[in-house]
């Protein structure tokens, strides 16, 4: 299917998303929450909600966008995530989100979609904005307006103030996709042999969700309503069985942040990345 130009600025209806505790959990361990905490896997203490759960209830409404812009799925990768958190997530309960196409452009050699969506629990409260950046590799040269350029975010040059390791379980892929990302992509070795990773990748939304966890304990103290904010480029896939390093350094009243493998250490995965948090 070609790339469909008409879609720009396509808005989805108002879809439902139901999660009991339980979704909440399985999506925790889905980004590797461990014992340690136990506030986020265990309803006796709640549980809290992992913040980056934001991108969960999003799924549907950039799926439904995703059959509107059309192009070429097998050339699909996550170019770059962002999340603006206004209140929590209660453990439980029904929210409502609404999605759009926002941006449409044309890289010449490939092509970029932007979808931006909100959340609101039942009450209308603003819970989360997501902004999801979509690269088409095999669909450029539509035609179409190159996008806005945009300021990057480096590391100072010192050490960071601090640095968080997760090893990632040669099932952490099939774990996460039943938050309900289930590309087959994280899943067939045939398919992601045919696209030219050698076998399955770990979802990006994984990758950030434990970049969120690592922010959320070294910079908010384990605490979901102190993370306000959170964005980054995906560069490099991180496989099943690789171990992830995140490294963050505060400045200025945020954390820039920056993720490798200890696999190929040079060959950053996540990056131009930071978080934004209350103390």
């Amino acid at each position: 299917m070609a790339l469909n130009p008409q879609a720009l600025g396509k808005t989805t209806p108002e879809l439902l998303y139901s999660y009991r505790w339980q979704d909440a959990v399985l999506y925790a361990l889905g980004i590797g929450a461990t014992r340690e905490e136990l506030d986020f896997l265990y309803e006796g203490r709640g549980p809290k909600v992992m913040p980056t759960f934001a991108v969960v209830p999003a799924f549907a409404a950039a799926e439904a966008l995703f059959a509107g812009i059309g192009g070429n799925l097998e050339g699909v990768v996550h170019g770059s995530q962002r999340i603006s958190l206004h209140q929590p997530f209660a453990p439980a309960g029904t929210v409502k989100t609404i999605g759009k196409v926002s941006g449409l452009y044309d890289l010449k050699r490939m092509a970029q979609a932007i979808i931006t969506t909100e959340t609101r629990n039942e009450s209308g409260t603003l819970l989360a904005e997501t902004e999801w950046s979509i690269l088409y590799r095999l669909d450029g040269g539509f035609g179409g307006s190159p996008p806005p350029r945009r300021g990057q975010v480096r590391p100072p040059e010192r050490a960071p103030d601090w640095q968080f390791e997760q090893a990632i379980s040669p099932e952490q892929a099939l774990l996460y996709r039943l938050s309900g990302d289930l590309n087959p992509l994280h899943a067939d070795p045939a398919l992601g042999e045919k696209v030219g990773f050698g076998g399955p990748i770990l979802h990006g939304l994984c990758t950030y969700g434990i970049v969120g966890r690592a922010v959320l304990h070294h910079a908010c103290g384990d605490d979901p309503t102190k993370l306000t904010s959170l964005q980054g480029q995906f560069r490099n896939p991180v496989y099943p069985g690789d171990t992830l390093i995140v490294e963050g350094w505060h400045e200025d009243g945020k954390v820039i942040l920056r993720a490798y493998t200890t696999q190929k250490p040079t060959d950053y995965v996540f990056g131009n990345a930071f978080a934004q948090y209350t103390k």
